[in-house]
This record gives C-alpha cells, structure tokens and sequence, in this order.
C-alpha cells in the first residue's frame, strides 16, 4: 500500500512506461525527447515513493519486478485519466493550439483521402501545419515523431497504442464500361474466369493478395485473381490502367467511389463484397494529445468519406 504523502507524477508514470515499452532507457529516453539521465532519475523517483524497486536493471537487459508488474497497468489507466482531463480541459476552454501535426497514412489513402480533406481542415484552423507521412508500412510513432496515423484492417491492439475507429467501408469488384464491349459482364464468381483480372503484390510479403469476396450464404468465395493477367504493387498505378478499360480489378469503396458515381467504373458481384473493413486512427498511449492533433482528428471524423450512397 503507497503512504499516503506518496508523491508521484505523471511524468514520472510516462518515464516508467516507456522504459517498459522501449526496453531500455535510452531508447526510453530518444522515444520521449529528454536524456537518458533524466529517465533513469525519474524511475528513480517513482520507486522511492512507491517503496519498492519496479525493473530490474543489467548491463544487457531490462525487466519488471514482481511489483513493477503490478504497477504497469495502474500506471496506464493514470496516464489515460489524464489525457482524458487534456481533452476536456481543451474542449471547455475553446482553445486550440499551433504547431504541426505529423499524419501517418498509406500512400493510395494519403491521395484519395486526406489530401482533398487539407483545404477544408487549413481554412478552419489556419494556426496548424501539417505534415503528411506516406507510407504503406505501419512505422514506429514514436521513433518517427508521428503524431496521428490512420490505418485499416486489425491492429491486434498495438501495446502502447490507442485506436480509435473513423469509418469503414468495403472493398468492390468493378471495371470500365468499355471493358465489357464485346464480352460479358460476370453475375457470379465463377463467371470471372476468361477474363482480364488485376492483381495487387504485398511489397512486403510478396505474394499476390486475394480478393476479399464471400458468398451469398457467409461462406468464404473462391479465392481470386488466381492466374492474375496484371499484376502490381502500386494501387493508383493498376487504377489508371483498370479506367482506361484494361481488366477487373478489386480495391476499397473510397478509393474508387468517385468514379463509380461518374460511371466511369461500375462494380460487379456487389452480393459477394466482403466484410467491411474498418479505418481507424493510432496514437500513442502515453503521450497527452495536443489541442492541435485532437482539432485534426474531430474535422476528419465529420468529414468521414461520403460512401453510404454506394453501400
């Protein structure tokens, strides 16, 4: 039990949760921007008020002790009791600070997504910077000095992390209208055999990723492209040769959603599209989020893509 004159800080609560995370505490240190010294003297801090040794230290390793490991989760739910007080602070003083806020995003997303949403978000808040991350890997927020990323699918609730979901959509099979002069639109599956399918190669695992489709009963469909006749590793590339009536080809709703209301594209097998998939954004747990990236994530989840006339 903690004395009762126990003086502990939230600072001191970040120190120890980024050591744990981090695994030593330089890279604690480099993580939070501060040295390695301050760390260490803010670990040393916090156990003298809690009365006990909280990680056990070595030349080569760190690890927690019996009591650090009753202490972590605590020290999380502190940490977000806190962040909540930020948020609230911030929203009842009306106040919204400057600065930039660094965005994380996959590249197809980053352009169809936020890139069209930067004029609205730069003549509300015309006090914030952005800066727009490209990349189709799911990076280290801290050691990148990420702010905000948005990712989709399953993160498998990232330690240290906070998700928090924006909108989700499905992936649609579809094809130009001239692509079908002089052969036959499939109805089913099955149906797409004979023709011209694209391919998309994970540039990380290298295989060709299949379809998310399913069957009318909930049953998983066969997978497709199969024997792919365009393969790429770039989504906007393949969009440009499926437009211009090239083959059949699957991708998420809000990247060809304009294109499908323009009927520059039409979708095909709408009753097997597969299960909705969900955007959400990421941040780090034990970081308060600035009024800056909180106005960021508020304008993006009004303004969440306009699909529902297409589901």
């Amino acid at each position: 039990m903690l004395p009762f004159d126990a003086d502990i800080s939230v600072p001191q609560l970040r120190c120890f949760i980024a050591v744990v995370e981090a695994g030593s505490i330089a890279r604690a240190g480099r993580r939070l921007g501060t040295s390695a010294a301050s760390v260490s003297k803010a670990i040393a801090r916090l156990e003298e008020s809690v009365g006990a040794r909280l990680l056990h230290r070595s030349t080569h390793a760190l690890s927690l002790t019996e009591e650090g490991q009753a202490l972590l989760e605590p020290a999380r739910q502190v940490l977000r009791a806190a962040q909540g007080f930020q948020e609230a602070a911030t929203a009842a003083a009306g106040g919204i600070d400057s600065g930039i806020v660094r965005v994380s995003a996959p590249v197809a997303f980053a352009r169809h997504v936020l890139a069209p949403l930067i004029p609205g978000f730069a003549r509300f808040h015309p006090e914030i910077r952005l800066e727009i991350c490209a990349s189709n890997e799911l990076i280290d927020l801290a050691e990148q000095a990420i702010d905000l990323a948005v990712r989709s699918g399953p993160l498998g609730g990232i330690p240290g992390h906070i998700q928090q979901q924006w909108f989700s959509f499905p992936w649609v099979v579809c094809a130009a209208p001239g692509y079908f002069e002089g052969r036959p639109r499939p109805d089913r599956p099955e149906e797409l055999e004979g023709h011209d399918l694209f391919g998309f190669r994970n540039r990380r695992t290298g295989q060709v990723q299949a379809w998310p489709m399913r069957a009318q009963d909930g049953a998983p469909a066969r997978p497709f492209p199969g024997d792919a006749r365009f393969i790429f590793d770039d989504g906007d590339a393949a969009w440009v040769a499926v437009l211009a009536g090239a083959g059949i080809a699957s991708a998420p709703l809000w990247m060809v959603a304009d294109d499908l209301r323009s009927g520059r594209l039409v979708e095909l097998l709408k009753d097997w599209r597969g299960k909705d998939v969900n955007v959400s954004f990421l941040r780090r747990e034990r970081d308060l989020t600035p009024g800056r990236v909180s106005a960021l994530m508020t304008y993006l989840r009004t303004r969440a893509p306009l699909l529902a006339d297409l589901l």
